[in-house]
């Protein structure tokens, strides 16, 4: 049977699996990875997908692996992406779901993290995209800014993140508006060059070039 975003929303074991790998993250220390993060990165690569012209099944699908990609957090932050995609396909093959599109929502899950992630079709490339593009100041849950770390910080800085789909130039660009009072843009670049490498890597996958545009000046 065919599965949808909204089944998958209303799963329990996923609602539980979510949860938990956020609580995981919160008590060593990293940024928000729960219902606000899934949900955006499941409602930006519908809309990747959507805007690049691909069919309303995969975009349904990179709907569904952008809601359950990090999920396998709790079960180590190391090999989260092939956890997830192993707890993943259990759910919906539970659900009865196809198994192709089943294989293709884990394989989205098991690559969409660096250094060792790779999107080679439309699905992953759509979540290795939204993923990358939540970067804002509201997934830092440290309170005290004297003790950020350079996670923090660069997380913090951003005060707005928004990716672009231009479908004519064939272009996905992702905009950042970054407080330099807390960041520099060459700290930001510190821990998120290997991130829009992948990026671009991705980008290509749906015949687009990958911009990435901070503070409104154009860095690629």
């Amino acid at each position: 049977m065919r599965i949808y975003l909204k089944d998958v929303k209303n799963n329990e074991k996923v609602k539980i699996y979510i949860k938990k790998a956020d609580d995981y993250l919160d008590e060593i220390g990293y940024t928000e990875h729960g219902f606000r993060h899934v949900g955006i990165t499941a409602d930006l690569a519908f809309k990747i997908l959507k805007k690049t012209g691909f069919p309303k099944r995969e975009v349904e699908l990179a709907a569904i692996a952008g809601w359950m990609h990090d999920m396998g957090n709790f079960l180590g932050r190391e090999n989260h992406p092939q956890n997830g995609a192993i707890l993943a396909m259990r759910v919906l093959e539970e659900m009865d779901g196809d198994m192709n599109e089943i294989a293709a929502v884990g394989e989205a899950i098991a690559n969409h993290e660096e250094p060792s992630g790779i999107a080679t079709n439309p699905i992953t490339a759509a979540v290795v995209l939204a993923d990358k593009a939540d970067v804002h100041r509201s997934r830092v849950r440290n309170s005290n800014p004297a003790t950020f770390d350079i996670h923090d910080r660069v997380n913090f800085a951003v005060v707005k993140s928004s990716i672009f789909v231009d479908q004519e130039k064939k272009e996905i660009s992702l905009n950042l508006n970054i407080d330099i009072k807390i960041c520099q843009v060459m700290e930001f670049f510190e821990i998120f060059l290997t991130r829009m490498v992948m990026c671009r890597k991705a980008a290509s996958v749906l015949d687009c070039e990958f911009r990435l545009e901070v503070n409104k000046t154009k860095l690629s």
